[in-house]
């Protein structure tokens, strides 16, 4: 049983264990080759670290499953992999063995800021550097020009500025796909939150605007729960690098993130969670602190009962926080937190907190009509649905060939009867086939995919 492990400088592997194991098994895994972690905040079942898991309990108690992923804060200068291998220091032509797995921070000549290994534990309780988690002054240098301290400073402090306009200028949605989405939400009257991704394209007009186009959703597995800041636990994927071949066979990638959640006050848009998560998948998407077009929608309902649907991107600043861990989840979900060791200056003043507005571009949304998919195959992983994916629906939706001007192919052309199609069909051997008779009408598909397909379903005619 393998239990992931994120933490504020990575993700950790913590493997051989068993429903019966316990949470302090986890902690002594991880201790096996990180020995002198200091937590910050413990093992949490939720990224705000909020809800504590206790170490005395076993993994099933907790509802923790083989690849589930928890959560801690720890100090970056006590994990350090214990390694035999001899490490070489600055001062050192020869290596130097260091056993004591531990590390400290330093200022290189050229001001960045790494780690290198230390003999020395430092106690979390006995923080005197210029700023939480790093060294005194004079234990960086013994004299220090202001010029020089300003310059090093400065890689701490973020000057929040709005962002004028987002880099994507127009999102199209495909009118089937949402609609669907928000019918879903509507049988909970938008009580729980709900994610899924964007697959479509990017394009770019006459003027050279970057514009999304979205032909698709995908709504990997989750469980809902409006105690944790996200408002849903994200579940492995089994079928996720087979949603990624199908899209790259589609021509289609991922270009954005759509979800729902419950009604709020006016001005509040998005809370801190949202945009934490919308600027890691912006920076997942850019490969880095880069201009994306990457796109984050959200759908609600007003008291009125009306359905609206808005999108998003977060500025780069927010992509650059983030990416430094500066921005934490608050008590008021309208705020992100600055973690201590950084300085927020807002408006002229120095803040703890920032106005999540601060951080958000307005994308306008159109929608349109899919010439390359439909969405009428009931969705994935979806609970208390009143259609779920199975061969009945898939014997529902293809019987309707040569009927009402359907073919064959128009009905196949369906992103999640496709996604569905990939667990009994080989995803490298038949699939390709299949999806360039949907990418190019010209290209017949296989009789003998026909008869593969309407055997699976049931249906007693190939079309």
């Amino acid at each position: 049983m393998l239990i992931r492990v994120r933490s504020n400088v990575g993700v950790w592997r913590v493997d051989g264990l068993g429903p019966s194991s316990t949470v302090e098994d986890v902690l002594k895994g991880i201790a096996t080759t990180r020995p002198h972690v200091v937590y910050e905040k413990p093992l949490c079942q939720d990224p705000a670290c909020s809800h504590e898991l206790n170490a005395q309990k076993s993994l099933q108690e907790e509802g923790l499953r083989h690849g589930s992923m928890i959560h801690c804060r720890v100090d970056p200068s006590s994990c350090v992999e214990v390694s035999d291998k001899p490490l070489a220091t600055e001062d050192e032509e020869q290596p130097v063995e260091i056993k004591q797995g531990n590390m400290k921070r330093i200022i290189d000549k050229d001001g960045s800021i790494r780690l290198i290994p230390t003999n020395e534990v430092r106690d979390a309780k006995e923080d005197k550097g210029f700023r939480r988690g790093m060294m005194p002054l004079r234990d960086i240098k013994m004299a220090w020009t202001l010029n020089e301290f300003v310059a090093m400073d400065s890689q701490f402090v973020f000057k929040v500025q709005r962002q004028e306009s987002a880099v994507c200028k127009q999102v199209s949605l495909d009118s089937s796909s949402v609609g669907d989405f928000q019918s879903y939400l509507r049988r909970f009257q938008f009580s729980r939150k709900r994610f899924g991704y964007l697959y479509g394209k990017f394009v770019k007009s006459e003027e050279g605007d970057l514009k999304a186009v979205v032909e698709a959703i995908y709504e990997p597995p989750q469980v809902a729960d409006l105690d944790l800041a996200e408002g849903f636990e994200m579940l492995d994927d089994p079928m996720e690098a087979a949603v990624e071949q199908i899209a790259e066979q589609c021509d289609l990638q991922k270009v954005g993130w759509i979800f729902g959640h419950p009604p709020r006050e006016d001005g509040f848009v998005l809370n801190a969670s949202e945009v934490i998560m919308a600027a890691e998948m912006q920076l997942e998407a850019a490969g880095g602190v880069n201009e994306t077009p990457f796109v984050t929608a959200k759908v609600t309902a007003s008291d009125d009962g009306n359905v609206s649907v808005e999108a998003f991107q977060v500025s780069q600043q927010c992509m650059a926080m983030v990416a430094e861990e500066a921005l934490e989840i608050s008590p008021d979900p309208g705020f992100c937190k600055i973690n201590e060791t950084f300085t927020a200056i807002q408006e002229g003043k120095e803040s703890k907190i920032v106005n999540n507005n601060f951080f958000l571009t307005v994308v306008p949304i159109v929608q349109h009509t899919s010439e390359i998919f439909v969405s009428q195959f009931p969705k994935a992983n979806r609970d208390l649905d009143d259609r779920t994916q199975s061969h009945d629906e898939l014997k529902r939706q293809l019987s309707k060939s040569g009927t009402a001007g359907w073919s064959f192919v128009d009905l196949l052309a369906d992103f999640n009867l496709l996604i569905y199609l990939a667990k009994f069909l080989d995803v490298e051997a038949d699939l390709p086939k299949i999806l360039r008779s949907i990418t190019d009408r010209s290209v017949p598909i296989d009789d003998g995919y026909k008869i593969i397909i309407t055997g699976l379903a049931g249906v007693d005619t190939a079309y």
